[in-house]
């Protein structure tokens, strides 16, 4: 494939169907066709001609139209990339059971296309176990879950269930082309013979056989540079500690669950990279011992005192070990939220760890550890921000790249 992508621009019934102008416009500006799938519920929110307007196609609604080219299967067999935004709880259930009761169904059902999907409802649809049953189904088939972000709905609801920005939908739905598709959307193969060592997800230090100290890392960021590296044709290590997500493939991988098991698979792997990034969130303290038993309150009383000595920093000592043309990266997660406080914060820990770059991100209740997106700033060895990127993990992954090559 080269060329512009064949996007199908699929809209369904929800206040969130305006910001799908938004969603259509960034794919015409960038070169790409598109072609709009709309239920009828969606007409309701926003017009015909507007929708026609913007992706300089006609708008295709109905299941029976077209029947002498088959309209209801081709424009889902000549399509590169399938975005549905918003996406509602009802069309949500309907693609997690296959259901094809109108022209989206059947476009989505007769495509070999990656889907992307951009979730808007009320937060206690979006929280509903049935819609979150049919997100994992989703998301286990394959299916690119872009959102939702946490903020003001209709009326005077605000929560989690806002449709994620037209600019972030469209990045994300980029990357997911850039993984499977050639021409515009693919990554540039400027990683090739580059070998890079990553560390992902959370450490865990036991206090006994069945508890530990550990923090919310999913590995999320730290899988997506992964594959995001592969895909540039790097050859890519990934260490992997308690992952939540699955390693990608083609990916040599190690798991590890403790700092000192981290530790030496990471001096096992340095020595061949000609990049290190260090995404995983590392414990600084550990236990000084370990109860042989599960410790119980029967015998520990109405406190429980733990004893904790400080774990080696393995960032620290790769830069202070590294060869001169090795590159070591560091992640800093941090819980401020003005963004001048959070670079001086990672100036700071630049100069105490003495790696080559340090990505700092904000992180909270709701942000940053387990979500599906990240907003982060790279700093250089001086101190200069080199780059700023928020949206999806796999987008700010190669942001990252970018920054490094």
């Amino acid at each position: 494939m080269t060329g512009s992508l064949n996007v199908v621009v699929g809209i369904t019934g929800g206040i969130a169907a305006y910001k799908a102008v938004g969603v259509i416009r960034s794919f015409v500006l960038g070169g790409h066709t598109v072609q709009v799938v709309a239920t009828e519920a969606a007409l309701r929110f926003v017009g015909r001609p507007t929708l026609e307007a913007i992706s300089r196609n006609p708008v295709h609604t109905e299941l029976y139209e077209g029947v002498s080219e088959v309209r209801h299967v081709a424009i889902g067999q000549r399509a590169d990339l399938i975005v549905i935004a918003p996406a509602t709880a009802n069309t949500i259930a309907k693609l997690a059971t296959g259901l094809a009761d109108d022209l989206l169904g059947n476009t989505v059902l007769a495509s070999t296309a990656p889907v992307v999907v951009a979730p808007a409802m009320h937060t206690e649809m979006w929280q509903n176990p049935a819609t979150q049953a049919n997100i994992t189904v989703l998301r286990e088939r394959g299916v690119t879950v872009v959102g939702p972000a946490t903020g003001r709905l209709t009326g005077e609801d605000s929560g989690p269930g806002r449709m994620e920005e037209p600019e972030t939908i469209v990045e994300a739905a980029l990357s997911v082309s850039r993984q499977i598709h050639g021409g515009q959307g693919a990554p540039p193969h400027d990683l090739v013979g580059s070998r890079i060592l990553i560390t992902a997800g959370g450490t865990r230090e036991p206090l006994d056989p069945v508890r530990f100290i550990g923090n919310r890392s999913s590995g999320r960021q730290g899988v997506a540079l992964a594959a995001a590296a592969a895909a540039r044709g790097a050859a890519v290590t990934l260490i992997g500690a308690n992952l939540e997500v699955a390693p990608p493939p083609g990916v040599a991988t190690a798991s590890v669950s403790t700092v000192a098991e981290l530790q030496d698979a990471v001096a096992a792997a340095r020595h061949d990279a000609d990049v290190i990034i260090m995404t995983a969130a590392v414990s600084d303290y550990r236990p000084a011992a370990v109860a042989d038993t599960k410790i119980k309150k029967e015998t520990t009383g109405e406190r429980l005192t733990l004893d904790l000595v400080k774990n080696p920093d393995i960032l620290q000592s790769l830069a202070a070990s590294k060869t001169p043309s090795q590159r070591v990266v560091g992640f800093a997660a941090e819980t401020v939220t003005d963004e001048a406080e959070l670079v001086e914060l990672g100036r700071d820990k630049l100069a105490r760890k003495g790696c080559d770059f340090l990505v700092i991100n904000p992180v909270g209740h709701a942000e940053g550890f387990g979500s599906d997106r990240n907003t982060v700033v790279m700093l250089s060895r001086g101190g200069d921000i080199v780059m700023k990127a928020s949206g999806d993990k796999m987008t700010v992954a190669h942001r990252i790249l970018d920054a490094l090559v």
